[in-house]
């Protein structure tokens, strides 16, 4: 009853169209004709008035859309004593609105999730060094401010405390935790790592890094063109072809009637509501396999792309480590190594603990309970595990002088010593998507021209990441800002773009279709995308990409078919065959005729990449 309710709120006027055919047809059965027709004819009427307002803005924005003929069936029926089929007529009109706007209402979405995650509060150390909580645009430059662990630097500043490590996905998308020392630049949004530091002020809170990306994210959304209407593009040749045959009709019969009975049955309603109803479908088809689609807008123009860009981190890359192998020193073994770094780790919030404590535990390594467990900041931690001294950290905090052959691109590395002798090091790596190149190639086979990557981290680690998925092109260490110029000077149109975090928010919605990777993304890419993917699977991109180009084709396929049935029914309404209200139930046939061929967009795009497969570790090796 409350769905009922709230759709009779939004669309009114179908309501008031539906109540007076009830009140019309009631007072008619009493015996009061012409009060049923005084009711009509005002209600329909006030209708067309309205519409033919907007039709008239239309004009004057030299926009030609579908609604002229509407008005114009309207009136002329009124014109001739066919009330009943003006009635029809305005049901048909006011419920193709409806339904457009229905597959359009989720488009409009706040960015409510984006503002929620903005610093808002600091913490200022006073003269006195007491520390007092303010407003974060109370800060000034040169404030010294505490930021406690987990919490986000709320301005740019630089770091006074020792070297302490962050992350800094919300900003960049890399998920691997970055070192930062004493007098390094810290962007507001970088979240703390498992220590209190202070640091110096050196931007307001309006003119760091962001606030600066929420700004873009606003910018890029208001600056997108209004979608036009799909059904628009044959609202000319549609119109004129009905006022051609309607005034051949009338010229040759002389009767005035015949006017109105052939735009009856020309009433645009199989345009207005056969392309709703196919993106309707669609979009349906889409959730059913865990993607949202916000608008028809957008799957039309997810049909058409051209360009698609990837973010790395989380959307090319699962977006967390994962160990890629151990390499113990003699004498000791990789399981032992393993056990031993994760029994100290398991008492750390940090990301790559997490991810060592899951390769150990899903190699079914037994952990032990560590005692004396020291965190030294930027370094390290140092435990005492069954007995023997453990050190875990950076390569010069286990042990002074140790020579270890490089890391590959991407990887990042925990050592070990025990009792102070090198005991070897545990490499990690975010890992690339299984079926992340399947999605590249099939993208590819699909007609997409050009696929590029986008992303913030190095140009070795993004390159390393391009070879593996088969990507060629590639933008890298670029800020949100650049990442949205890239989208913005892209050939040819339109672009997709795909990611997940924060920092792809302004990109996702500067581009023609942003895809948000929602099932492990942040809540502001989703808000910002125009595709919601709510399952941890890459190859939905793919799937979208078909269930979009099904729907359109559908749609299209459609508006044919109703433009079709319509000229015949024009045709034989103009040699007087077909009474109006005789036209205007024909015309709901052909509705129905055209919602049905649309809803065949419901069975769009069944084919699917392969899901992601994740590495499994055992003894140290790992396998997939």
């Amino acid at each position: 009853m409350a769905r009922i309710q709230e759709l009779a709120v939004r669309y009114p006027l179908v309501v008031a169209t539906l109540a007076v055919g009830v009140l019309g047809l009631g007072i008619q059965a009493l015996g009061h004709e012409q009060n049923a027709r005084l009711l009509v004819s005002v209600f329909a009427g006030l209708v067309a008035a309205k519409e033919l307002v907007a039709v008239a803005r239309q004009l004057l924005r030299r926009s030609w859309g579908l609604d002229l003929l509407a008005v114009t069936a309207i009136i002329s029926t009124l014109a001739v004593g066919e009330y009943w089929a003006s009635l029809v007529v305005v049901l048909m009109v006011t419920g193709g609105a409806a339904l457009e706007d229905y597959a359009v209402q989720r488009a409009q979405r706040a960015l409510t999730a984006l503002l929620r995650r903005t610093p808002r509060l600091a913490h200022r150390i006073g003269a006195d060094e007491a520390v007092t909580e303010i407003a974060v645009d109370a800060v000034v430059i040169g404030d010294r401010l505490r930021v406690l662990p987990g919490e986000t630097v709320p301005v740019d500043a630089v770091l006074e405390s020792a070297e302490a490590s962050f992350d800094e996905s919300a900003l960049t998308g890399e998920s691997l935790p970055v070192s930062r020392a004493t007098g390094e630049r810290l962007l507001s949004g970088a979240a703390n790592g498992g220590t209190v530091i202070e640091v110096r002020a050196v931007a307001l809170a309006r003119d760091s890094e962001f606030q600066q990306i929420v700004a873009l994210v606003e910018s890029a959304s208001n600056s997108k063109a209004p979608f036009v209407r799909l059904a628009d593009a044959f609202a000319v040749p549609f119109t004129l072809v009905a006022y051609a045959i309607a005034a051949v009709a009338w010229i040759a019969s002389g009767d005035p009637v015949r006017f109105a009975e052939v735009l009856v049955v020309a009433t645009p309603c199989p345009l207005l509501i056969a392309a709703p109803v196919a993106f309707i479908a669609g979009m349906n088809r889409a959730a059913k396999v865990g993607v949202i689609v916000r608008s028809g807008g957008a799957l039309e123009q997810l049909a058409r792309v051209k360009v698609a860009a990837f973010d790395k981190t989380g959307t090319l890359t699962l977006g967390t480590p994962v160990v890629e192998r151990i390499e113990p020193a003699a004498p000791f073994t990789g399981d032992r190594l393993l056990a031993l770094v994760a029994s100290v780790e398991a008492q750390s919030s940090h990301v790559l603990a997490a991810a060592i404590v899951r390769a150990a535990t899903g190699s079914a390594l037994g952990l032990s309970a560590p005692d004396d467990v020291r965190d030294i900041p930027g370094k390290g931690v140092t435990a005492v595990v069954d007995g023997r001294a453990v050190a875990i950290g950076k390569l010069g905090f286990v042990v002074e002088r140790r020579e270890v052959e490089s890391l590959e691109a991407g990887e990042m590395a925990v050592y070990a010593a025990v009792d102070g002798v090198f005991a070897g090091r545990v490499v990690l790596r975010d890992e690339t998507r299984a079926n992340a190149r399947a999605v590249v190639e099939q993208l590819t086979q699909l007609g997409i021209e050009r696929i590029m990557m986008l992303t913030g981290d190095g140009r070795q680690t993004a390159d390393h990441v391009a070879r593996q998925v088969g990507i060629d092109e590639v933008h890298a260490s670029l800020l949100p800002a650049e990442k949205v110029s890239r989208v913005a000077a892209a050939t040819p149109r339109p672009v997709l773009m795909v990611g997940d975090g924060v920092n792809d928010a302004p990109v996702l919605a500067a581009a023609d279709v942003g895809i948000a990777m929602g099932a492990r993304g942040s809540t502001a890419a989703s808000e910002t995308a125009d595709v919601v993917i709510l399952l941890d699977d890459l190859g939905r991109v793919v799937e979208v990409v078909r269930i979009a180009r099904r729907t359109v084709a559908v749609a299209v396929q459609s508006i044919w078919v109703g433009i079709g049935l319509s000229v015949v029914l024009m045709v034989i309404a103009a040699f007087g065959l077909i009474p109006a209200i005789i036209g205007a139930t024909l015309q709901e046939v052909v509705d129905v005729a055209t919602i049905v061929n649309g809803l065949r967009a419901a069975s769009a795009g069944r084919q699917r990449p392969a899901a992601n497969r994740r590495p499994v570790i055992t003894s140290g090796v790992i396998r997939t």
